[in-house]
């Protein structure tokens, strides 16, 4: 809990991660599937429940409610749990909601079942993470962090598809079924090979709470969600934008999208290695790319091959910053940072929700070509933060070398690097 990210070389390809980590990132996977999969169901669920589609599409927004509200709120009351107790208490809770979400005969109870199934998202996402970065050696922290948190992304690629196939062939239910038994398996991986690692006296809810609470990472849970914000500003729009202004027929824009996909989860891994090289480095470079690659969009986005490729390779950037934002927020709040680690979800959720607003505010007011410049300044801003805790934590770090004269026992010692 209390360990920090060393600057180091970039860890040997051929050592591999531990089984336990698959457990975990097949958790996520299964997570991933039961936030995303009703986007492919709408019209399904709408007509078995009798329901309109608008009323069918509170279902996203009840469960993104649920994150936000349930990964602080359900982490407090279970702060002195132990992570793997807890962790497996998480999937229960999933579990029972996927469960009652498949049998719940009408609308009200649907929602119900979602938003308890929200409840365990964030929680689970914040203490898989933190298990799985001391589940490995300290410089290789964010790649666990990353291969965790590559569930939900594989979740898109793989997962939603595969699940919207079964929904419109079986049944809406068949669906929220097969996620059940995903979470089945990973309940049975976590109980076989998840260790129980010894942890120290667990932090109180003050400690906890002043965690949250410190500047520097209220500062890059914010960072955090400018960059979820630049993320869904555009992505909730990208199908009318790749229809309407580079031409692309419906099927097309499918498969545009699993490319995409494959782009998320590349970034995603790429980070987690790269931040473990050089962390807050990484990120200012990472904000900067994906400025400029959202700026080049308002460009591209008119040309079909061009478009394609930039929206794989704004995939890729996108999603680079993730494991990297996760990992910061590990460090600052490293000595009390379940409450932390958990409300980063609640933080992306918000900027998720705000970016797709933003965005349509922009067609509103300016049509669908302003949507991708609105995307670019939101990266941007998430560069002048992320610079901004970096200056502050450099200035901090060379007043306390001010304060603290070195004392000629220890003259030739040197300190361990942090975030640099």
């Amino acid at each position: 809990m209390h360990a920090t990210v060393h600057e180091s070389p970039l860890p040997s390809r051929r050592e591999k991660f531990p089984l336990s980590l698959l457990c975990l990132t097949l958790g996520a996977f299964a997570i991933g599937m039961t936030e995303f999969i009703i986007m492919g169901l709408l019209p399904n669920v709408a007509h078995d429940l009798s329901v309109t589609i608008p009323q069918a599409g509170q279902l996203i927004t009840s469960y993104a409610i649920g994150v936000a509200v349930g990964a602080p709120l359900l982490t407090i009351f279970t702060h002195r749990v132990p992570q793997k107790k807890l962790l497996l208490l998480l999937m229960a809770i999933f579990i029972a909601g996927n469960a009652l979400s498949m049998i719940a005969p009408t609308y009200a109870l649907l929602i119900g079942a979602r938003i308890l199934t929200a409840f365990a998202h964030g929680t689970f996402l914040g203490v898989g993470t933190l298990i799985a970065a001391r589940l490995v050696r300290p410089e290789r922290r964010a790649g666990a962090v990353s291969m965790v948190l590559a569930g939900l992304t594989v979740a898109n690629i793989v997962g939603v598809p595969f699940g919207t196939f079964i929904g419109q062939q079986l049944g809406w239910r068949a669906s929220f079924g097969a996620i059940t038994i995903l979470g089945l398996l990973s309940l049975i991986g976590i109980i076989r090979f998840i260790p129980t690692i010894r942890q120290d006296e667990p932090s109180s809810l003050a400690q906890e709470f002043r965690s949250l609470f410190q500047p520097q990472v209220l500062l890059i849970l914010f960072t955090g969600a400018l960059g979820c914000a630049s993320l869904f500003s555009v992505f909730t729009y990208i199908t009318p934008m790749l229809e309407q202004i580079s031409g692309f027929a419906e099927h097309s824009v499918t498969w545009i999208l699993v490319l995409f996909g494959f782009g998320v989860t590349i970034g995603n891994m790429l980070g987690g290695r790269l931040a473990d090289w050089k962390l807050m480095p990484f990120l200012m470079v990472n904000f900067a790319v994906l400025a400029v690659i959202l700026a080049l969009l308002t460009i591209t986005i008119q040309n079909p091959v061009l478009a394609v490729v930039t929206v794989f390779v704004w995939g890729v950037a996108a999603f680079g910053i993730m494991p990297g934002i996760q990992l910061r927020i590990m460090n600052l709040a490293h000595e009390a940072p379940l409450l932390a680690a958990t409300s980063s979800h609640s933080a992306l959720n918000l900027g998720n929700a705000s970016g797709a607003y933003m965005g349509g505010l922009a067609i509103t007011y300016s049509g669908l070509h302003s949507v991708p410049w609105l995307a670019a300044v939101l990266a941007a801003l998430g560069l002048a933060f992320a610079v901004l805790s970096f200056g502050v934590e450099k200035k901090s770090t060379r007043r306390r070398k001010r304060a603290q004269p070195v004392a000629p026992a220890a003259a030739g010692l040197s300190a361990p690097a942090g975030d640099s």
